[in-house]
C-alpha cells in the first residue's frame, strides 16, 4: 500500500502542477512566446480557444488519476491477500463473493497452472487488474467497493464534498472520449477558479480513501472473525 500512495503522490502532483501551469497562463502570470521571422521572440496572449481545450484536458488528467488510484488500490488489496497467505475459508462473506466472481469470469484453462494451494492461489490467480474499471469510476461506484471489500468510503465532507465532484469529472471525461462533446464545449463550462476547486476536492478524497484502504489493510479487517483465524 506504501507504493500506492507514493504513485498517488507522483501522480497528483502532476495534475496539480497542469492546472497551476493553467491557471497561471490564464492570468498572465506565465505567457506564451513565439519567435517572428527576424529571430526575435514575441509574446502572445492565451487564444481563448485553447484556454477551453486545456481545460477540458483537466478532466481528462483527473480521470486518470482517480481510475489509476482505484485500481492500484484494489489490486494492493489482492496483493496483500496474496503476501499474508490469506485462505479463502478466511475472508469475510463478501470478499468471498467477489473471489467467486472473478473464479466464474475465468477460463480453468487459463489458471489452473498457476494454482498449487487451492485456498490460497484462487483468491489471487482469479484476479484481473485490466478488467477493474473501464471509464466507469464515480463517488456512487467508490461507495460500493468499499462495502464489498469493507473498508470505510466516509471522508471529510468539508474538504472532500464526498466526492461529488468525480462525476462532473467522469462524465466529461467520458463525454470527451466518446466524442459526443468537444473540448471547446466541455472546456467552457468551467472558469478555471471551479476547475482548480474540483481538483482540489478530487485529490483530497481520493487520498482520504487510500488512507481508509490502509487502514483496512493493517487492522486485517477483511477477515472474518467469525473463523478461527490464526
Amino acid at each position: 500500500m506504501e507504493t500506492v500512495l507514493l504513485d498517488f503522490n507522483k501522480r497528483a502532483k502532476e495534475v496539480h502542477d497542469y492546472f497551476i501551469f493553467m491557471e497561471s497562463l490564464e492570468k498572465q502570470t506565465t505567457k506564451l512566446a513565439f519567435l517572428d521571422t527576424p529571430g526575435q521572440y514575441q509574446i502572445q496572449s492565451l487564444d481563448p480557444e485553447l484556454a477551453k481545450t486545456l481545460k477540458a484536458n483537466g478532466f481528462l488528467l483527473l480521470y486518470n488519476l482517480v481510475e489509476s488510484t482505484m485500481r492500484n488500490a484494489i489490486e494492493a488489496i489482492f496483493e496483500e491477500f496474496k503476501n499474508k497467505a490469506v485462505s479463502f475459508d478466511q475472508l469475510k462473506p463478501k470478499l468471498k463473493m467477489i473471489v467467486l466472481q472473478n473464479l466464474k469470469n475465468r477460463s480453468p484453462n487459463k489458471i489452473y497452472l498457476t494454482i498449487n494451494q487451492i485456498s490460497t492461489d484462487i483468491i489471487t490467480a482469479t484476479f484481473e487488474r485490466e478488467e477493474l474499471f473501464s471509464g466507469n469510476v464515480d463517488a456512487r461506484l467508490i461507495k460500493e467497493i468499499a462495502e464489498k471489500y469493507g473498508f470505510s468510503y466516509k471522508t471529510d465532507f468539508a474538504k472532500t464534498k464526498n466526492g461529488q465532484n468525480i462525476l462532473v469529472v467522469k462524465s466529461n471525461r467520458n463525454d470527451l472520449a466518446h466524442g459526443i462533446k468537444s473540448f471547446e464545449e466541455v472546456g467552457q463550462d468551467k472558469t478555471i477558479e471551479e476547475l482548480l476547486e474540483i481538483k482540489k476536492e478530487v485529490i483530497e478524497y481520493l487520498r482520504q480513501i487510500l488512507e481508509n484502504i490502509k487502514t483496512y489493510l493493517d487492522n486485517q479487517e477483511y477477515l472474518d472473525v467469525t473463523t478461527n483465524n490464526p
